[in-house]
């Protein structure tokens, strides 16, 4: 029998397109443990990515196939998916991961009822990665627009786990890169100000690193690696200064049928890359 992947999908440049097997693929079957034996064995040591950022996306179709008219139907399988992920993650020995769980965009063009279904589907995802006795799970985004349960599930969830030292999971939630960048630049024009610092003396300041340090995710390394499901391939104003320089990897298939196979190819893949910062 011809192993989950059917070969090597073509590569194009930096880009590789992943076409998902059928989702009647087995997933605990003998030839499908050693296809993810064989996919480790391939991934060079040393090479797995230390953070890894991840679009999560398909949701919403997920839940069409299955001629549901909720959206929500989608959300919960996708979120119930994060915990499984985050696992992988782990266990390759990723240091932090950021899923992309709702956009600022959205904030705006979604239907109401639909947002508050997600709202609460993301803060009781929220709590229950809490309750792992190793992740800390952080905040990015405004809580501009969400809502209170859900800006407050965030605020437990990240004091809740703050003394935590294993996987950093950050949820970017309410979430936009242009966004992001704005108010790192309010932060240290104020910054600037208050140290009594006039307009004058302030282009000095203005450094890639300066800025760094007042994003959201300031204190972190770059994403090296950035995973979209669904086979969309764009950024979708995530993390666009933080991915300057990173790989990325496309998935075809949605998020909530992720497999551990897809996981460990864009792994296999990233590892055999030579990666240029800037060339």
């Amino acid at each position: 029998m011809t192993p989950p992947d059917q070969g090597h999908p073509p590569v194009l440049g930096r880009y590789t397109l992943r076409v998902n097997a059928p989702a009647t693929t087995p997933r605990t079957g003998l030839l499908y443990r050693l296809y993810q034996r064989r996919l480790r064995r391939e991934i060079e040591p040393g090479s797995v990515p230390k953070h890894i950022a991840v679009i999560v996306d398909g949701n919403r179709r997920w839940a069409k196939q299955r001629l549901q008219e909720r959206a929500a139907f989608g959300h919960r399988a996708g979120a119930k998916k994060v915990p499984e992920f985050l696992g992988w993650c782990e266990e390759a020995g990723v240091d932090t991961v950021t899923l992309y769980l709702l956009s600022a965009d959205n904030l705006g063009a979604r239907d109401r009822q639909e947002l508050e279904d997600l709202f609460g589907i993301i803060g009781e995802l929220a709590a229950q990665l809490a309750e792992n006795p190793r992740w800390r799970v952080k905040h990015v985004g405004a809580c501009e627009g969400l809502s209170e349960d859900l800006a407050a599930a965030l605020a437990a969830a990240e004091a809740g786990t703050a003394e935590h030292d294993g996987l950093h999971i950050n949820l970017a939630v309410g979430y936009g890169g242009r966004s992001e960048i704005t108010a790192a630049m309010c932060s240290v024009i104020e910054e600037h100000q208050a140290a009594g610092g006039s307009i004058d003396t302030l282009a000095e300041r203005l450094t890639p690193e300066m800025i760094g340090e007042h994003l959201w995710t300031r204190g972190q390394a770059d994403p090296d690696l950035v995973i979209r499901t669904s086979g969309e391939q764009r950024l979708s104003d995530f993390m666009i200064w933080q991915s300057a320089h990173s790989e990325f990897y496309f998935v075809e298939a949605l998020y909530p049928d992720l497999r551990e196979v897809d996981f460990l190819r864009a792994l296999r893949d990233y590892s055999s890359r030579q990666r240029r910062m800037g060339g």
